[in-house]
């Protein structure tokens, strides 16, 4: 990165993001993504999601500012009198900032159409019934079947940076960045009852079959990209993509991820 680096803001559709856009332009300037040094994200953690997959393959590093409802993967908007960055200058807390290197998982899903549909997941992929009815799951991992039928509401995958947000909810674990490891967690899981999901290697292939898919239909979710109606879904940690996220030192997403299990 160029010791005064190019900077591409991509601001959300909230006022406050807005906004700030418009400030933070008028102080440093606008480029293109593809031509930027580093990418500033105005928002929340969704808006931080749609950053990345937009722009991850890009390779370009995301520095984010909380101006949405959740706030886990960006850093504090610090505004002054005049709505522009204040206190520390954000061109010194870019210079300051600890990276966080995130590998998306990949996710391949099989409808019964017979469409086959691929997308990523920087928080987590999950099943989930369509109908009042719940959902029948068999789950291989690495081609051997774990857990011949799991009925439930849903389940998912879910990696270390998404382990605080659905999986979370979900009751499954947080993880510590660096583990590789990923969550596998049931969501309202009515039998086995007592079964409370795994903690997996990060290369670990999971299967999910749909046992019955049209009495009991299921989507899948990567992040915010649905899939109806599928029949089989394999994820994967990806080989090949990784995305790199900025955090002010004071609190990175490390720390987040530690301070989140000690709250009560």
């Amino acid at each position: 990165m160029s010791t005064t680096p190019r900077i591409a803001f991509l601001g959300s559709q909230t006022d406050g993001a807005r906004d700030a856009l418009q400030a933070l332009v008028a102080r440093h300037g606008q480029c293109e993504p593809a031509e930027a040094d580093v990418l500033c994200a105005l928002g929340g953690d969704g808006f931080m999601l749609q950053t990345l997959h937009r722009h991850g393959s890009l390779g370009k590093p995301v520095f984010g500012m909380k101006l949405g409802t959740v706030g886990f993967l960006m850093n504090t908007y610090r505004s002054g009198g005049d709505g522009i960055d204040a206190g520390q200058d954000l061109l010194a807390r870019i210079a300051a900032a600890e990276p966080a290197v995130l590998r998306p998982l990949e996710m391949v899903a099989q409808t019964e159409s017979g469409a086959t549909v691929g997308s990523l997941a920087y928080n987590e992929v999950s099943l989930l019934r369509q109908t009042r009815q719940a959902a029948q799951i068999a789950i291989d991992l690495n081609g051997q079947t774990r857990l011949d039928e799991l009925v439930c509401d849903g389940v998912m995958v879910a990696t270390a940076a998404g382990s605080t947000a659905y999986n979370y909810s979900a009751h499954g674990p947080i993880l510590p960045l660096g583990a590789s490891v990923v969550a596998l967690t049931p969501i309202a899981a009515f039998r086995p009852r007592r079964w409370r999901g795994a903690l997996l290697k990060a290369g670990t292939e999971v299967r999910f079959r749909v046992l019955d898919p049209f009495k009991r239909p299921v989507s899948a979710t990567a992040d915010s990209h649905e899939v109806r109606d599928v029949v089989d879904v394999t994820i994967r940690e990806s080989r090949d993509r990784t995305v790199t996220l900025l955090f002010d030192p004071e609190h990175n997403l490390e720390e987040r991820i530690l301070s989140e299990q000690f709250v009560v």
